[in-house]
Formats: structure tokens, sequence, C-alpha cells
């Protein structure tokens, strides 16, 4: 077995992330995105990166993976009696990684180097890696303007029509060396691009000048799997954006976002009947229960991407 690296983001990648954590252990890498990091009252926040921490240490809420179990709002309530802002709702304990995050930044430490402290701290043993140490920002593009996602999330609550993406900051982002290494493995064995939205979580990881060519360096298969069952995104707004970008909100469409990146797709047994049209754009395809609702239900679909990338490399080893 050889090294797995998995491009997530999102409650649903998270939830993939830790399935295949549960198989790999060490030899699981997660590049995040961070086209969702913003500042607020002077924190440096990254919710993605810290979803996926608070998932494979095992203390996320069950309720709201994005924060730590038994979270509280004590310090929110008193930031609002001395008139702080109400919008955006803190958590006591999920304040805990952005003060660290930011004290530490501003002394000068890369956010890959402060984020693999965190992973040593909670003993996790798989690699959490930022897409980079460079600011990038995902801005929706709206009928009134762009906005930051962050904007569009709280302050919005996702209500404008989307148009369009920007992501500001990448044409001059940088790989890290930890991203560019797991990807340059000899024993790559697959990539993985989790359930997640592809416009706002995956695009912006691939953004990153050089990411698309490392993914196909190696030759590993390059597996995704769909966030979108029988029509509808599980978590988050993806459905909505495709409607509003004029494209059908299907897991057919999620592929060919992918398009010429991508070996294989995995779609849920919900949307068994759109394989074949899948297939017909040159992409393999898996059917089997994505939706996770249990830890099992985690290691189970790990295991069935896994087999798949495997059956795809046995192909290309026949075929050659």
């Amino acid at each position: 077995m050889g090294q797995v690296v998995a491009l997530t983001g999102q409650v649903g990648g998270a939830k993939l992330v830790d399935g295949l954590y549960r198989l790999r252990g060490k030899d699981l890498a997660a590049v995040v995105n961070t086209g969702d990091d913003y500042e607020h009252l002077t924190l440096s926040f990254s919710p993605d990166i810290d979803t996926v921490l608070y998932v494979l240490a095992g203390i996320a809420s069950a309720a709201a993976p994005w924060e730590p179990a038994g979270e509280s709002h004590a310090l929110f309530a008193t930031l609002k009696a001395f008139g702080g802002p109400d919008r955006l709702a803190l958590g006591d304990r999920a304040l805990a990684a952005p003060l660290l995050r930011s004290a530490w930044l501003a002394e000068g430490r890369r956010l890959t180097e402060i984020t693999l402290d965190f992973c040593r701290q909670l003993g996790i043993g798989a690699r959490v890696l930022p897409m980079s140490d460079d600011q990038v920002r995902t801005h929706v593009l709206t009928e009134d303007g762009a906005v930051t996602f962050q904007e569009y999330f709280t302050t919005l609550a996702c209500e404008p029509a989307v148009r369009g993406f920007q992501y500001a900051g990448a044409d001059a982002a940088m790989l890290t060396p930890e991203v560019s290494n797991v990807l340059d493995a000899e024993d790559l064995e697959a990539v993985v691009i989790c359930p997640a939205n592809p416009y706002h979580t995956i695009r912006p990881i691939l953004e990153v000048p050089g990411m698309r060519e490392l993914l196909r360096k190696r030759g590993a298969p390059v597996i995704a799997v769909t966030p979108i069952v029988g029509g509808k995104a599980l978590k988050g707004s993806a459905g909505k954006m495709m409607r509003e970008l004029r494209h059908e909100a299907s897991a057919r469409r999620v592929a060919l976002e992918y398009l010429r990146l991508i070996d294989g797709f995995v779609i849920d047994a919900e949307d068994a009947a759109s394989a074949e049209d899948v297939r017909a754009s040159g992409i393999e395809v898996l059917v089997a229960n994505t939706v996770m609702r249990t830890l099992e239900d985690r290691s189970a679909l790990a295991r069935a991407v896994l087999a798949f990338a495997q059956t795809i490399r046995d192909r290309r080893l026949q075929e050659a």
C-alpha cells in the first residue's frame, strides 16, 4: 500500500477523510481548501482546516462538526453585550485554534507548520496540509458585485444569485514543499477528490499553480466523489449554485467540472441511472453508497474508493 492524498474541505469532505484515515493512518495526507479562510476581530479563521482537525481528532460535535463537541457561546454573548458583532456566532472552544493560529502567524510561522503542530498536539497521525501558505480568497460574483465567500455565506445567508467565482491571489500562490512532496511521492497510490462543493472548496485547491500538473505527474488514479445525491447537495449550497450558473444540479454535472482531471467518479446508488452518461465522457464510474451517516459508512465509502482506484490501476497495467 502506498500514499493516499485527499483534496478536501467542508463536512462531507472531512467525513471521507476520516474514513480514509481509519484505513490508512499516517499514509494519508489531506490537502485542505483555504479559499474560505477569513479574518474576524483580528483573528485568522480556517474553517475547512479546523473541521478536518476536529473530525480526525474525534472531538467534533456530532450535530455541527465544524466546531468541537460541548461548544458554548458565553464569549459571543458577552461580545454582543459590549456592542460587538452579532452576525458571526463565535464558539468558545472553536476560538482556540484561531487564537493560536493568529499569534503564531504574527511570529512569522507558516500556516502549514502551525497546522502540522495542531495535528501532533491532537494525536492525528495523518498530515493535514493547507493547499498553500499564501493567501487565496474565493469571491462569489453576484449581480451586485463580488463578495468574499464568508460574506456570501454569513452576512448574505447564501441568498444572492451566483453568477461566477474569482479566486483572488491564486495566480500568485505557491505550492508548499509538503504538498509537493506528497503528490510527487513515488508510492502515490491514489488521489481522492472528496465530496465537497466543486466551486468554492475544490476549485481553489486546483487553482494553485502547479497543482493540476502534480496531480497527474505520477499517474496515480484520481477519483472524485459526488457531493450531489438525487439532485441535491447533502450539505452546503452546491445545488443552488449549479442552478444559478445554469447547470443541472446533478452528479453528472459535478463529473464534468473535473473533466480531463479525474479517472474515476463515484456516484450514489440513487443516481445509478446517470452512470452511463458519465462514462460517455470518458470517465469510469463506481456506484456506491455515498451518504455517510455513521462511522462505518465513512470507512465503507473510503474502502470502495480505494478499491476503485486499484481496479483502474490494474487495468492500466494490463493494457500496458
